[in-house]
């Protein structure tokens, strides 16, 4: 699985070490986070996915970005508290990350030079679709809401749509 986003290790909201494999056979979803973004209220969405597809194999991974516009302030602590006291979400959380610069997370580098159009994350709530062997397929800018049928239809079809049509 080398060159995956499956080899990348990412602090957890918790402070530790945890590789990406943990998830290697699941689809992620991928989502640079803000709690005081114009687009927080994607959350709600972002839960709706992950509680509707995660039997079929779909993971809901924030990461909270402190790049713009100061739109995340506050502790990894205070981040799990407003994200589930808000809008409940269960989705597995990072700790808070550069998405660009200097300072970029390997995480946000790869994810940003897998597809097209490649560039560094443009906003929060810029989201990455990621299929089971660990490769980036998708991308979608911060105005492309959860409930959309383009995102939901390109989550299907990463093999979610034939678990979740057996069900």
């Amino acid at each position: 699985m080398s060159n995956t986003i499956f080899d990348i290790v990412v602090k957890t909201i918790n402070d530790q070490d945890k590789q990406l494999n943990d998830h290697a056979q699941k689809v992620l979803l991928i989502v640079n986070l803000a709690s005081y973004s114009g687009y927080t209220s994607q959350n709600a969405g972002l839960e709706k996915l992950n509680q509707k597809y995660k039997e079929a194999g779909l993971s809901v991974l924030g990461f909270p970005c402190k790049d713009f516009g100061q739109q995340e302030p506050t502790s990894n602590q205070e981040i799990v508290k407003f994200f589930t006291s808000q809008f409940n979400v269960t989705s597995k959380l990072s700790g808070k990350v550069d998405a660009t610069g200097s300072q970029q997370q390997p995480v946000d580098d790869r994810l940003s030079e897998a597809v097209e159009p490649t560039r560094t994350v443009r906003w929060n709530f810029d989201k990455f679709l990621v299929n089971q062997q660990g490769q980036v397929v998708a991308r979608f800018n911060s105005s492309v809401h959860p409930s959309s049928l383009e995102l939901i239809t390109t989550i299907e079809s990463e093999q979610i749509s034939k678990l979740v049509n057996s069900h």
